[in-house]
């Protein structure tokens, strides 16, 4: 089970429509595809989604810390290695997206190589999860007839509201229009992406009393220390922790700080090993936890799911799971399914996914 080479593969797909959020827009999903190879023959294969509005890191600068950084570093160690493997990377600040996507890859050549389901490896709770839908910025009549559109093809009743970016009462009236459009049976939350203020989130929120609301996330930026912790006292509702909180040591600062009531884990930037850490933590602080989306294709929302279903606690909640169904195309043989508002993991050993060679062919930049 020794680790011989690791491969990172740019590639780009473009998107149906533009996805805009308070942090920035993405029109192209140029993403990464690790392949992690061993001796034996078998390819665990991860996806890295850049996102330098967000973490800094480029499609060219995954790459490169892969190829001239990362890659030395892990081959040679066996897929048990994990923690030798994890305090290697650690020793390079940053690039949480190609260090997560070399873990999960390893998870999932782990899981083939001994013909067992990644999410059976990390816990085997349950084999679904509840699915929510992000929702960007577009005109309210737009965002409720996209809305209304995923809960009649695909039976998502929970919707991410992308907030922070426009005047607060442009903002406040599309989640009213959305509960207005949608009906109390929906669960609604909004992510400001830290596009507000502290005052300007405390205003929102106000005005949003009445909509019953599951939760706010990353409102108003963390840096803004006393402002945020003003903020987060005076909701009724939890207040989400995500690109601010990403490491356990990120969870246990911002909760004891008052500064957050609930996180966010997302695999495409923690990977297996440290999202578990960031559980465990969770669970053991008594946290709500959302898995979050980084706008991943169907390769990132697999590994998602699977480390989503592992838990009592990460499936409790919809997971972000359906942004992929915002590319024009993507990389697997067989795409993913939503149906009855759900995703289930795939069967098969590993994450149970496979690259389509000719997609990989026509979408990848490096030939």
């Amino acid at each position: 089970m020794k680790i011989t080479r690791v491969e990172a593969i740019p590639f780009a797909i473009p998107y149906r429509k533009p996805l805009k959020f308070a942090s920035g827009e993405v029109h192209v999903a140029e993403h990464v595809l690790v392949r992690v190879h061993t001796d034996d023959g078998v390819v665990g294969v991860a996806e890295a989604p850049p996102r330098p509005f967000t973490y800094g890191e480029t499609q060219a600068g995954i790459i490169a810390v892969i190829e001239k950084i990362f890659a030395p570093q892990v081959v040679g160690l066996t897929l048990l290695e994990r923690e030798t493997m994890a305090s290697r990377l650690s020793r390079t600040v940053g690039n949480p997206a190609a260090k997560a996507a070399i873990d999960m890859a390893v998870w999932d050549a782990l899981g083939r190589t001994l013909d067992v389901q990644v999410t059976e490896l990390l816990g085997g709770y349950t084999d679904r999860m509840r699915v929510s839908h992000m929702l960007g910025f577009d005109e309210p009549a737009a965002m409720v007839a996209e809305a209304q559109r995923m809960r009649d093809e695909h039976g998502i009743t929970t919707f991410k509201v992308k907030v922070g970016r426009r005047p607060v009462a442009l903002d406040t009236a599309v989640v009213r229009a959305l509960r207005e459009g949608m009906g109390d049976d929906v669960e609604l939350y909004v992510d400001g992406n830290r596009g507000w203020t502290a005052s300007e989130s405390a205003m929102a929120m106000k005005e949003m009393t009445d909509l019953g609301l599951l939760f706010a996330e990353e409102l108003c930026p963390a840096d803004d220390v006393l402002g945020r912790r003003w903020l987060v006292s005076q909701l009724d509702v939890p207040f989400i922790a995500d690109e601010s909180a990403v490491t356990p040591a990120d969870v246990t600062r911002e909760i004891l700080a008052g500064s957050a009531t609930a996180i966010s884990i997302k695999t495409a930037r923690t990977g297996f090993t440290h999202s578990q850490r960031v559980h465990h933590l969770a669970e053991g602080l008594g946290l709500e936890v959302v898995m979050g989306n980084q706008i991943d294709g169907q390769i990132g929302s697999a590994c998602t799911v699977a480390f989503g279903a592992s838990y009592a606690l990460t499936s409790r909640r919809a997971g972000e799971l359906s942004n992929f169904l915002d590319m024009s195309d993507d990389l697997l043989t067989e795409p993913l399914e939503i149906h009855d508002g759900e995703l289930h993991i795939r069967p098969g050993a590993g994450l149970g996914i496979e690259i389509d060679p000719a997609k990989l062919d026509r979408y990848r930049q490096d030939r």
